[in-house]
């Protein structure tokens, strides 16, 4: 059980290091169906556990942000990361 405070990804700033507690597709904004957010972010390795970090994000506005995962690294809306719960490591 997650005894951290959850933020969603996309309000987390350059340098954020966590883990996802979960997905919740009805807060992301993304102009897509909750179901196909969901799925989409499951198939780019966004699931439960998985360790996450936040590198870079762009000039103007903040958006898109760079968020690696594992060993991969992601280009994601913040709308799109707005879906994603995280809990900080301490």
């Amino acid at each position: 059980m997650n005894t951290h405070p959850t933020i969603a990804l996309g309000a987390a700033r350059v340098g954020f290091r966590g883990r996802i507690h979960a997905i919740d597709a009805e807060r992301g904004g993304a102009g897509l169906p909750a179901a196909e957010l969901e799925r989409r972010l499951i198939e780019l390795g966004f699931v439960e556990g998985a360790a996450v970090e936040l590198l870079h994000q762009g000039l103007f506005g903040g958006d898109p942000i760079a968020v690696r995962i594992a060993h991969t690294t992601i280009g994601l809306r913040r709308r799109e990361a707005m879906a994603i719960l995280v809990s900080a490591e301490i």
